[in-house]
């Protein structure tokens, strides 16, 4: 079962910043959902997974918010 963490209403850069705090409490190979609706967040999502060696398995525009399901 994935973690999901709602990070939605915070600016840019704040949903990086708690989705890289949060993925140093859990365990690999944990799946992570984080739900942002700041403008930037799918190009800093996609950036920090590439940087931290994460793995984006997903991220979907849901209407108002999108969604990155990430995999620690």
């Amino acid at each position: 079962m994935a973690e999901v963490m709602n990070c939605r209403g915070m600016k840019c850069p704040q949903p990086v910043l708690k989705t890289a705090i949060k993925a140093n409490t859990l365990p690999a190979g944990t799946t992570l959902v984080v739900e942002a609706d700041c403008p930037s967040f799918g190009e800093d999502v996609k950036k920090w997974c590439a940087d931290s060696g994460k793995v984006l398995i997903s991220f979907v525009d849901k209407g108002g918010y999108q969604a990155a399901t990430i995999q620690l």
